[in-house]
């Protein structure tokens, strides 16, 4: 379910962005774009959730959102995961992530 997006300039749609996840990482960062997926890679172990919990974050705060806007929609158990992102639209997006154009 969507949050709340009555703000000027804000979108009540959702962006998805496909996510190559690697835990254990040596730093939390976003490393670029490989196949069409955005890939992360976050310090916390794929234990308990740990790992995609980083992984939200580590995109919330880059897109400087509140937590609730970004949500893991696919791939809890996977390092190929889907990301939902409700509030801004695909180019601003894509552009603070550091990702090319859209298709």
């Amino acid at each position: 379910m969507p949050p709340s997006c009555g703000a000027p300039g804000m979108s009540a749609a959702a962006v998805l962005i496909e996510v190559r996840l690697q835990p254990r990482a040596s730093a939390d960062e976003i490393a670029g774009e490989r196949e069409g997926a955005l890939v992360v890679r976050v310090r916390a172990a794929p234990e308990r959730g740990r790992a995609n919990e980083a992984l939200v974050r580590l995109i919330a705060g880059r897109l400087k959102l509140p937590l609730a806007q970004v949500e893991l929609a696919r791939g809890a158990r996977s390092r190929r995961k889907l990301v939902r992102v409700w509030g801004m639209d695909e180019g601003a997006v894509r552009r603070r992530l550091g990702m090319g154009p859209g298709r």
